[in-house]
């Protein structure tokens, strides 16, 4: 019982010495406050002053709407290759364009070096090397991604209205050239692609033509090896080619034990068994083999020929039609204000911080005189 009441008289003793340090720390600053008041006041006024000697920084917006990727268009113009599909799916498979992506681009070298020579920034930031430029125009630079609504903003900080402005519109134009010369849509992929099948079966093409052309014309070989037959060989050919891509292409990313692994195989199987049918059941005489096979490998190389130019010219129209369009939301314009410096902010920060330090000050050298005194 005597021990509670003890803990009790304690802590109000302690409550009572708080309450009388409290009081006595307000009413020191209290009693100065025209000293603080008007010591904040003049920093505030310095602070202000020295604000107009910060030079103005103008800060310019722009906002487009990336190239969008319709994965169905990918799908169905795939599925449309049959056979042939297994030649795009290792370089097309799973390749999906994000915003990111775009914003990575304009944060890359390749862009920001084209933008410090066109705007000559070494000489704007004054900086003795070119990476110093390209880190000051990252920090004067902010890329953001909406992540709703898929817009892309760009602000740009600079010395005056015009640069500011030229210099986000400039990333805007150069993000064009930069996905001009790459393939990022499934489309852009799809025509890089099937651009250089059909340069190497083209030249193949003429090599085989010009193979057969040699071998003279022969009126039995054309008994054995009618027409159909050869086209008919020459699309198993196609196919058995594909599916061998395909498979190479299949065992790079799953096991052989997989599923698709495994029905690839089968499916291989089967159009090399077709092909070997059909090179016993029309094998030709001795004096007629070399036209026929250089007849077959002509339709052979036609055949694909055919496909690609057809796929192509679907991978162009695609493009065009969805492949690097940028759309310009809002351009960037002039700023009629300047963004920084914020002078009414400095110098309100400036009083306040004053008359705080200010105020710590004189309470703590009222105790410490206090504490002098009572020793």
């Amino acid at each position: 019982m005597h021990q509670n009441l003890d803990r009790t008289h304690a802590l109000k003793a302690e409550l009572e010495v708080d309450t009388v340090a409290l009081g006595e720390l307000i009413s020191v600053v209290t009693t100065q406050w025209k000293l603080i008041i008007s010591a904040s006041l003049a920093v505030g006024a310095l602070a202000l002053g020295g604000s107009f000697l910060i030079p103005p920084t103008y800060t310019a917006r722009t906002m487009f709407l990336p190239p969008q990727q319709p994965q169905s268009v990918a799908a169905s113009a795939l599925a449309s290759l049959g056979a042939l599909s297994g030649l795009a799916g290792g370089t097309l498979g799973g390749v999906k364009t994000t915003g990111d992506q775009y914003v990575s681009l304009m944060q890359s070298v390749n862009i920001q070096d084209r933008l410090v020579d066109h705007f000559q920034l070494m000489s704007e930031y004054e900086s003795k090397y070119r990476f110093q430029a390209r880190k000051t125009l990252a920090a004067n630079v902010r890329i953001n991604l909406g992540k709703k609504d898929g817009l892309i903003t760009i602000e740009v900080d600079g010395s005056s209205p015009q640069l500011a402005a030229d210099l986000a519109n400039a990333h805007v134009s150069e993000l064009r050239r930069l996905t001009g010369e790459l393939a990022l849509t499934e489309a852009q992929q799809r025509r890089v692609f099937f651009e250089t099948e059909l340069k190497k079966t083209r030249e193949q093409l003429s090599q085989a033509q010009n193979a057969l052309q040699q071998s003279g014309f022969n009126p039995g070989a054309l008994k054995v090896e009618p027409k159909a037959a050869a086209e008919a060989y020459a699309r198993i050919k196609a196919g058995a080619t594909a599916a061998e891509v395909k498979l190479q292409t299949l065992r790079r990313s799953m096991a052989e034990s997989s599923a698709e692994v495994q029905q690839q195989q089968t499916l291989l199987g089967a159009l090399r068994n077709q092909l070997s049918k059909l090179e016993s059941t029309d094998r030709p005489d001795a004096s007629d083999a070399g036209y026929i096979d250089r007849y077959r490998e002509y339709k052979y190389q036609e055949s694909l020929f055919e496909l690609f130019s057809r796929q192509f010219e679907v991978a162009r129209l695609d493009e065009s039609r969805e492949g690097g369009l940028i759309q310009v939301v809002d351009e960037a314009t002039p700023p009629e204000h300047k963004s920084k410096p914020k002078r009414a902010f400095i110098a309100a920060g400036a009083a306040f911080l004053a008359g705080l330090l200010l105020a710590i000050g004189l309470a703590a050298r009222h105790f410490i005189a206090k504490v002098k005194v009572a020793g």
